[in-house]
C-alpha cells in the first residue's frame, strides 16, 4: 500500500469513527477533540488528515453519499423484483434509519442538511449533487415500473421522484418533531397512492 493510499484510508476510518456522533449532535456540536477521541487517533493528528473541520465535513458527507447512493444502486438492482417493489424495499430502508435507538446511523442528509447548507457552500453542494443523484435513482426506477406496469403512468418520472423524496424528507422532520411513527405511515400511504396504477 502507498503512503497516499494509507493516508486515505486513514482518513476514511476517521471519518467512519465519527459518523455517529456527528449523526448524533450534529457537525457544529462535534468538536475535533471530539472527533480525535472517537477515532482514537492523537491530539495534532487531526491537521495532517484534513485541512480544516470543514474539509473533514465534506469528506464525511462525500463518503455518506457514495455509500448511501450504493445501498440505492442494491435495492433498485433488476434482481429485487418490479420496479413498484424496489420503490418500497427504498422506502422501508428510509423508514428503518430513522426508528428509535437508531440515533447515530439516521440519515445525515436529514440531519446536516440546514445546519451546513449556511456554514459551508462546499459542504451544501456536495448534498445538493448527492441528493439530485438520489432523485435521478428514484426517477429511472418509476421510469421502468411505468414501462413494465407496476407504476401509476400519467406523471413525469423525474417530477415524480423529486415529489416523494421531498415528501420523505419532510415527514423524516416530522417524525422528529413528534417523535411518533405518523408521519411515516402516512407519507406510506401518499407513496402507495402516487405510485400504484
Amino acid at each position: 500500500m502507498s503512503v497516499e493510499e494509507k493516508h486515505n484510508a486513514a482518513r476514511k476510518r476517521i471519518v467512519e469513527a465519527a459518523r455517529s456522533i456527528v449523526g448524533e449532535r450534529g457537525f457544529s456540536a462535534v468538536g475535533i477533540s471530539q472527533i480525535l477521541e472517537v477515532a482514537n487517533i492523537p491530539k495534532g493528528s487531526f491537521y495532517h488528515y484534513f485541512d480544516s473541520k470543514e474539509a473533514f465535513g465534506e469528506e464525511l458527507l462525500r463518503i455518506y453519499m457514495a455509500d448511501y447512493l450504493q445501498k440505492m444502486d442494491a435495492l433498485f438492482s433488476p434482481d429485487a423484483g418490479n420496479a413498484v417493489d424496489q420503490l418500497f424495499a427504498y422506502f422501508r430502508f428510509w423508514q428503518e434509519t430513522h426508528v428509535d435507538g437508531k440515533t447515530g446511523d439516521k440519515c445525515l442528509i436529514v440531519k446536516l442538511a440546514a445546519e451546513v447548507s449556511d456554514l459551508s457552500e462546499r459542504m451544501r453542494r456536495i448534498l445538493d449533487s448527492g441528493t439530485a443523484q438520489a432523485i435521478d435513482r428514484i426517477a429511472g426506477t418509476i421510469a421502468k415500473g411505468q414501462q413494465d406496469g407496476s407504476v401509476r403512468r400519467g406523471m413525469e418520472p423525474q417530477v415524480l421522484a423529486g415529489a416523494l423524496y421531498q415528501l420523505w424528507l419532510g415527514a423524516t422532520l416530522m417524525v422528529k418533531i413528534t417523535h411518533r411513527s405518523q408521519p411515516f405511515e402516512k407519507t406510506l400511504r401518499a407513496s402507495e397512492q402516487l405510485l400504484l396504477p
